[in-house]
């Protein structure tokens, strides 16, 4: 029997692509959960599933909320090396995650003044460091954030 690929909503809004599956996967594709996922896992993926409701909110200060009731119905963690047939925002945090996609075309470019973070908006792509508070700070969640929004993620 195959692993999962994927916890989370079929149709998502922004996908994160990760290396690592955490542990509980079977209960998580079931019915998934910030919270039962943070509770099975250390608090590693705490920070991950943190900074994923940071971006995807559709509020900035609405985040925590997000996080523990809606996360997995608007996004989703994905492990597969390959982008899923969908037309959301496709995520790939770390530089050896982005490795294992291969020959991925895209033509992803720094945000001004911020070199670390890239975006093709014509593939609805994402490359940032891996997700862990010292990589990715509010300030350039914020950044991000910026970044979708004038690509209407925020909207509707």
């Amino acid at each position: 029997m195959s692993l999962p690929d994927l916890i989370g909503a079929v149709q998502p809004r922004i996908a994160l692509y990760l290396p690592h599956r955490p542990h509980g996967m079977e209960e998580l594709v079931m019915a998934p959960s910030a919270r039962t996922l943070v509770a099975a896992n250390s608090n590693h993926w705490r920070k991950i599933v943190t900074l994923l409701a940071k971006v995807a909110s559709p509020e900035a200060d609405d985040w925590r909320r997000f996080r523990d009731e809606e996360l997995f119905q608007q996004t989703a963690l994905c492990f597969a090396p390959q982008l899923i047939k969908s037309l959301c925002w496709h995520w790939i945090g770390g530089k050896e995650n982005l490795q294992r996609f291969g020959h991925l075309q895209h033509s992803a470019v720094p945000l001004a003044g911020c070199q670390e973070i890239l975006i093709d908006p014509d593939k609805r792509l994402l490359l940032t460091p891996y997700l862990d508070y010292r990589q990715l700070s509010n300030a350039l969640v914020s950044e991000i954030r910026s970044a979708l929004s004038a690509h209407g993620f925020y909207c509707g």
